[in-house]
Protein backbone atom coordinates (compact mmCIF):
# COMPACT_ATOMS: atom_id res chain seq x y z
CA UNK A 1 0.00 0.00 0.00
CA UNK A 2 1.49 3.14 -1.02
CA UNK A 3 2.64 5.62 1.74
CA UNK A 4 -0.04 8.56 0.78
CA UNK A 5 -2.72 5.80 1.32
CA UNK A 6 -1.35 4.69 4.48
CA UNK A 7 -0.79 8.55 5.92
CA UNK A 8 -4.29 9.79 4.47
CA UNK A 9 -6.19 6.44 6.22
CA UNK A 10 -4.12 6.87 9.25
CA UNK A 11 -4.37 10.45 9.94
CA UNK A 12 -7.97 10.30 9.31
CA UNK A 13 -8.31 7.28 11.49
CA UNK A 14 -6.46 9.16 14.26
CA UNK A 15 -8.96 12.00 14.10
CA UNK A 16 -11.64 10.01 14.27
CA UNK A 17 -10.64 8.59 17.42
CA UNK A 18 -9.83 12.22 19.23
CA UNK A 19 -13.32 13.42 17.83
CA UNK A 20 -15.09 10.51 19.64
CA UNK A 21 -15.07 11.98 23.23
CA UNK A 22 -16.22 15.23 22.29
CA UNK A 23 -19.12 13.41 20.41
CA UNK A 24 -19.29 11.18 23.51
CA UNK A 25 -18.95 12.45 26.96
CA UNK A 26 -18.46 16.63 25.91
CA UNK A 27 -21.10 17.42 23.96
CA UNK A 28 -22.49 19.38 26.52
CA UNK A 29 -19.98 22.09 26.35
CA UNK A 30 -20.03 25.10 24.32
CA UNK A 31 -16.47 24.70 23.07
CA UNK A 32 -17.48 21.54 21.94
CA UNK A 33 -20.84 22.45 20.31
CA UNK A 34 -18.64 25.40 18.37
CA UNK A 35 -16.08 23.66 17.58
CA UNK A 36 -18.72 20.97 16.13
CA UNK A 37 -20.74 23.67 14.38
CA UNK A 38 -24.11 22.04 16.21
CA UNK A 39 -26.39 24.46 18.51
CA UNK A 40 -26.99 23.61 21.88
CA UNK A 41 -30.69 23.44 21.94
CA UNK A 42 -31.63 20.32 22.49
CA UNK A 43 -28.21 18.66 23.27
CA UNK A 44 -29.93 16.45 25.63
CA UNK A 45 -32.29 14.86 23.53
CA UNK A 46 -29.33 13.65 21.10
CA UNK A 47 -26.60 12.64 23.33
CA UNK A 48 -27.90 8.98 23.31
CA UNK A 49 -27.06 9.53 19.02
CA UNK A 50 -24.11 11.57 19.54
CA UNK A 51 -22.51 9.21 21.76
CA UNK A 52 -23.03 6.00 19.25
CA UNK A 53 -22.11 8.04 16.52
CA UNK A 54 -18.60 8.53 18.23
CA UNK A 55 -18.07 5.40 18.97
CA UNK A 56 -18.78 4.56 15.51
CA UNK A 57 -16.35 6.46 14.49
CA UNK A 58 -13.51 5.35 16.92
CA UNK A 59 -14.13 2.05 16.03
CA UNK A 60 -13.77 2.71 12.49
CA UNK A 61 -10.97 5.20 13.34
CA UNK A 62 -9.34 1.78 15.56
CA UNK A 63 -9.95 -0.75 12.35
CA UNK A 64 -8.12 1.34 10.13
CA UNK A 65 -4.99 1.26 12.11
CA UNK A 66 -5.60 -2.34 13.30
CA UNK A 67 -5.94 -2.25 9.03
CA UNK A 68 -2.39 -0.21 8.41
CA UNK A 69 -0.74 -2.83 11.10
CA UNK A 70 -1.99 -5.90 9.01
CA UNK A 71 -0.22 -3.78 6.07
CA UNK A 72 3.15 -3.58 7.40
CA UNK A 73 3.34 -6.53 10.08
CA UNK A 74 0.94 -9.18 8.98
CA UNK A 75 -1.17 -10.13 5.62
CA UNK A 76 -0.82 -7.37 3.04
CA UNK A 77 -4.17 -8.25 1.04
CA UNK A 78 -6.29 -8.75 4.43
CA UNK A 79 -4.88 -5.25 5.62
CA UNK A 80 -5.50 -3.65 2.69
CA UNK A 81 -9.37 -4.45 2.33
CA UNK A 82 -9.53 -3.85 6.60
CA UNK A 83 -8.57 -0.28 5.26
CA UNK A 84 -10.51 -0.34 2.25
CA UNK A 85 -14.12 -1.18 3.94
CA UNK A 86 -12.69 1.39 7.06
CA UNK A 87 -12.36 4.42 4.86
CA UNK A 88 -15.49 3.47 2.56
CA UNK A 89 -17.17 3.64 6.02
CA UNK A 90 -15.53 7.28 6.51
CA UNK A 91 -16.35 8.77 3.20
CA UNK A 92 -19.68 7.78 3.30
CA UNK A 93 -20.49 8.71 6.95
CA UNK A 94 -19.28 11.84 5.35
CA UNK A 95 -21.56 11.77 3.13
CA UNK A 96 -24.63 11.19 4.70
CA UNK A 97 -23.49 14.42 6.92
CA UNK A 98 -24.11 16.55 3.70
CA UNK A 99 -27.12 14.75 2.79
CA UNK A 100 -28.53 15.32 6.05
CA UNK A 101 -27.42 19.28 5.82
CA UNK A 102 -29.04 19.42 2.57
CA UNK A 103 -32.41 17.90 3.69
CA UNK A 104 -32.53 20.00 6.28
CA UNK A 105 -32.01 18.00 9.01
CA UNK A 106 -28.58 19.88 10.48
CA UNK A 107 -29.02 23.18 12.58
CA UNK A 108 -28.05 25.75 11.35
CA UNK A 109 -28.26 24.49 8.08
CA UNK A 110 -25.17 24.21 6.35
CA UNK A 111 -23.09 23.88 9.55
CA UNK A 112 -21.95 20.45 8.15
CA UNK A 113 -19.97 21.72 5.40
CA UNK A 114 -16.70 21.46 7.11
CA UNK A 115 -17.02 18.98 8.65
CA UNK A 116 -18.40 17.04 5.79
CA UNK A 117 -15.11 18.05 3.61
CA UNK A 118 -13.01 17.13 6.49
CA UNK A 119 -14.52 13.64 7.24
CA UNK A 120 -14.57 12.98 3.52
CA UNK A 121 -11.31 14.01 1.96
CA UNK A 122 -8.39 11.88 3.41
CA UNK A 123 -10.52 8.57 3.27
CA UNK A 124 -11.41 9.70 -0.21
CA UNK A 125 -7.51 10.03 -1.33
CA UNK A 126 -6.86 6.92 0.79
CA UNK A 127 -9.12 5.14 -1.32
CA UNK A 128 -8.36 6.84 -5.20
CA UNK A 129 -4.64 6.29 -4.44
CA UNK A 130 -5.42 2.66 -3.13
CA UNK A 131 -7.64 1.73 -6.33
CA UNK A 132 -4.59 3.61 -8.70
Amino acid sequence: MDTVAQLSAGLSAIILIAVFPLEAFLIDRPWVQRFLHIEAHGIAHVHLWSFCIGARNALAGVGTLVGLWMVNHGDESTGVTVVVVCCLYMLLAGLAMGVADLLGLWLPRGGSAMGTVASAALPALALVVIAA
